[in-house]
This record gives structure tokens, sequence and C-alpha cells, in this order.
């Protein structure tokens, strides 16, 4: 019986301090039209746009330069992006799916682009979060490990978007 008051007694202020923290998380909100315009205005990755998003939102956000708070925030912009590159995907995938089917009336025998996509794409996100583990793995031990490894997620996730935009592009023309 004292053994279990004691152990009630232990677990009292760690289920307080859990119940707290998760109180003071802030809930980020990212501006999607501002990445998409990112995305947009013809630049690049250079262009200093990548995280621009998740910055404003750890600024207006109470709590956005915690730990928590800019792997929210970041992670909130890395979702944005995440829906940009799919849906880029989508679509130079079914501009590959056409160029291919064009090209196979005339006799054309090559790889088939839409398939060579989706391998390179699903070979990517393999690649992309390897890295971002080997990132997080790095600063195991300290609290600036989601924060390193939200932003390895950002950067990749964005830097494809671009990717693929740009590949699109040369499909055009």
């Amino acid at each position: 019986m004292i053994r279990a008051l004691c152990l009630c007694l232990l677990a009292a202020p760690a289920a307080a301090q859990t119940t707290g923290f998760a109180a003071t998380v802030p809930t980020a909100v990212v501006d999607p039209a501002s990445v998409k315009a990112c995305l947009a205005d013809g630049g690049g990755p250079e262009a200093g746009c990548i995280g621009a998003a998740a910055e404003l939102c750890m600024e207006r956000t109470e709590g956005g330069f915690s730990t928590a708070g800019m792997s929210e925030c970041t992670g909130a912009e890395t979702g944005v992006w995440d829906r940009l590159l799919n849906e880029t995907y989508r679509s130079l995938r079914a501009d590959l799916d056409g160029a291919d089917a064009r090209d196979k009336p005339s006799g054309g025998q090559g790889i088939d682009r839409s398939d060579a996509l989706r391998d390179a794409q699903r070979a990517w996100i393999a690649y992309r979060d390897a890295e971002c583990r080997l990132r997080w793995a790095q600063f195991q031990d300290g609290t600036i490990r989601s924060t390193i490894a939200a932003g390895c997620h950002l950067d990749f996730t964005a830097r494809r978007a671009f990717e693929l935009r740009d590949m699109g592009r040369m499909e055009d023309q």
C-alpha cells in the first residue's frame, strides 16, 4: 500500500509537468499563400524564402522560439511544402504519362518517363528520411535534435518541390 502511494506521489509531478508542457505548446499557423508564392515566383531555393513562413510563425506564436515552437512552426511549413510537392509530382507524372503515350505510337521504345519519375521519387523519399535520421542521430542527446530534424525535412522537401517544378518546365519546352 505504501509502495503504491509512493509511486502515485512520484508520478504526480511528472504527469503535471507533461500536462503543463502539452498545454503550452503553441498551435503553429503558417501562411500557405506565402509558401505557394515562394514556389511560383520563378526563383529557386536560393531565393531565401524556404523557412520564411516558419520564421513568421515563430515570431507570431507565443512560445514560438521554444524548441517545441520552432519544431511545430517548421513542421507546419513543411506540411505546406509537402502538399505543393505532391501536387507538382502528380501534375508532372500526368505530363510524363502523356508524353509516353504520344511517343509509343511512333515507335518510341525508351524508358517509361512516368515510371522513372515514380522510382526516383521513391528513392528520394528514402534518401531524405535517412539523411534527416542521421542529422537527428548526431544530436540525439540534446533537445536541439527535433529542430535539426524538422529543419532537415523542411529543406529537403522544399528543394524537391523546386526540382519537380523545374522538371515540369523542361517538359513543357
